[in-house]
């Protein structure tokens, strides 16, 4: 039966955005802000429509909030090759190790589950964690369910609320979309307007 399937997932969507955590947000606009002002870099990582999320970040992060922001999924040779020659749990911490990442750089973390090394769901997000807290950057993330590794371990971290069980990956990567387009739009990080906002 699909009759009140709409109407269940609007509803469903307008329960998520009244339940966001807004101090959540706040948190990782602070993280955010210091990591522009000290000079550091961003690095989004995602997998799946994390990974497509995180180029669509890591774009509007760039023109609209004025980071240095990259998407490693997006170097499709650099990422085939490290997964031919250590493995695809590997390739996000080798491309952090590669782009040097450091103290001042920042890690952010589209997922819907946050890496689970138990599970063996996203090990690749967890590792690059581990080597982003070896190396003392910043960690952050935009997350679903109890937000796994991610949550466990980031410094500021937005975790969607679960309203239906059934429904976790399509609510949650729409609200990573709604809160990353919160945060560039954010008065303490745009520095610049978007083109239809530019119009008068």
């Amino acid at each position: 039966m699909t009759d009140g399937f709409v109407q269940a997932h609007l509803a469903e969507t307008a329960e998520i955005a009244s339940a966001l955590d807004a101090a959540a947000i706040e948190r990782v606009v602070d993280a955010l802000a210091a990591i522009r002002e000290r000079g550091g870099r961003l690095f989004f990582l995602g997998i799946g429509g994390g990974a497509a999320h995180a180029s669509h970040a890591a774009s509007d992060f760039r023109r609209l909030a004025g980071f240095e922001a990259y998407a490693p999924a997006d170097n499709v040779t650099a990422l085939t090759a490290a997964t031919n020659d250590d493995g695809w749990d590997s390739v996000f911490a080798t491309s952090l190790r590669e782009s040097r990442l450091g103290p001042a750089d920042g890690v952010f973390v589209l997922s819907v589950g946050g890496g689970s090394r138990e599970r063996h769901v996203s090990v690749g997000l967890v590792r690059a964690l581990e080597f982003a807290r070896e190396v003392g950057a910043t960690m952050l993330g935009i997350v679903g369910r109890d937000g796994g590794f991610t949550a466990q371990v980031a410094q500021a971290c937005v975790v969607v609320p679960t309203v239906n069980p059934c429904a976790v990956t399509p609510h949650t990567e729409a609200f990573q979309a709604v809160v990353w387009h919160l945060l560039v739009s954010h008065p303490r990080l745009r520095v610049a307007p978007g083109k239809w906002e530019s119009l008068r």
